[in-house]
């Protein structure tokens, strides 16, 4: 069994059934609270959303919101100028082209304000069980740290990752990932007298 099968394995076993951070009830939920989740916690996330989807849980019931209300409410979260704007022009997307439902193919995904390949990932994957792997700033240094990857970039990260990950355990896997470099592999400071991939990672060993 190579290292990669090996890590693959342990992962999966550490972290069954890991389920993403941020909370959401519909499609078009996960989708404005992945916008939201970027440079910020999907704890922060998830305080903000708890009020909001209340109030406005749907694309139609959002898009009435003046910016400047909705900046208001999103504020916590950072860079609420930007997101705030991505959110109302994503929502009046979805009500002028897909009837306020969340398409369900990268190409239309990603022709949403704010919306990129690792937010679409998310929603393709937990929205609607279509296999994929979303990389954001964990995944990608924690599958290059264990060799499951070896690129400079997100994009390439992604690609290397969908060929070395069984297809069937892509969505698993991006959970995988998230949660280890939550509570192991921190950009800082990993924890890697505790980690149970020590003996494995090509970045701990390197660095031992």
């Amino acid at each position: 069994m190579s290292n990669k099968d090996i890590v693959i394995e342990r992962l999966s076993k550490h972290y069954e059934g890991a389920k993403p951070g941020l909370h959401y009830g519909t499609p078009f939920q996960l989708l404005i609270a992945t916008i939201m989740s970027a440079q910020t916690t999907d704890k922060q996330v998830n305080a903000v959303t708890q009020t909001l989807f209340a109030k406005y849980p749907d694309a139609k019931s959002l898009a009435v919101l003046d910016v400047s209300e909705l900046e208001q409410i999103i504020k916590s979260t950072g860079f609420y100028h930007t997101k705030a704007a991505n959110v109302l022009k994503t929502c009046q997307m979805l009500l002028q082209n897909y009837d306020g439902q969340v398409p369900k193919t990268m190409e239309e995904l990603t022709k949403l304000a704010g919306v990129g390949r690792k937010t679409a990932n998310v929603v393709l994957s937990n929205a609607f069980g279509i296999p994929a792997i979303a990389v954001d700033t964990h995944v990608f240094r924690v599958s290059n740290r264990l060799g499951l990857a070896k690129a400079k970039d997100v994009a390439r990260t992604e690609e290397q990752l969908m060929r070395n990950i069984p297809q069937s355990m892509w969505s698993d896997a991006h959970h995988w990932l998230i949660w280890h470099g939550r509570k192991i592999c921190s950009a800082r400071s990993p924890q890697c007298g505790i980690c149970f991939l020590a003996d494995v990672c090509k970045w701990g060993i390197a660095h031992k």
